[in-house]
């Protein structure tokens, strides 16, 4: 499967922006769980929202809750992340990631860079 992120990019304290990762592939089919991670310079990579590929059982991490929202889009093969009210501690690289089964290892995708001024 690939997965290619997209939607990242420089904005105000406050703002929205909406991430967008579209999986292709045979593989496509098989796909269990979502999900977008992050990772800011000299931190370690952490798990911010999961959905199961059928839209279901969405998860997000608390500092999150309440201001983003993951969801799916089973027309376009897309797994989203709408984030309003963002902060400067959101800034980061943020990657997606998929797996294949309910016990397959992630498979991801290059990241998208948000950043946010304050």
């Amino acid at each position: 499967v690939q997965l290619q992120a997209s939607g990242g990019g420089l904005v105000q304290d406050g703002a929205s922006l909406r991430l967008s990762c579209v999986a292709s592939g045979r593989s496509v089919v098989g796909l269990y769980k979502a999900a977008w991670f992050r990772q800011a310079p000299g931190k370690e990579r952490e798990e911010v929202a999961s959905i199961a590929w059928n839209g279901r059982n969405a998860h997000y991490t608390d500092s999150v809750k309440g201001r983003f929202t993951i969801s799916r889009d089973y027309a376009k093969n897309t797994v989203d992340l709408q984030m309003n009210n963002l902060k400067s501690e959101d800034s980061a690289n943020y990657y997606c990631a998929a797996t294949i089964g309910s016990h397959g290892a992630w498979r991801w995708g290059q990241g998208t860079q948000v950043t946010v001024s304050s």
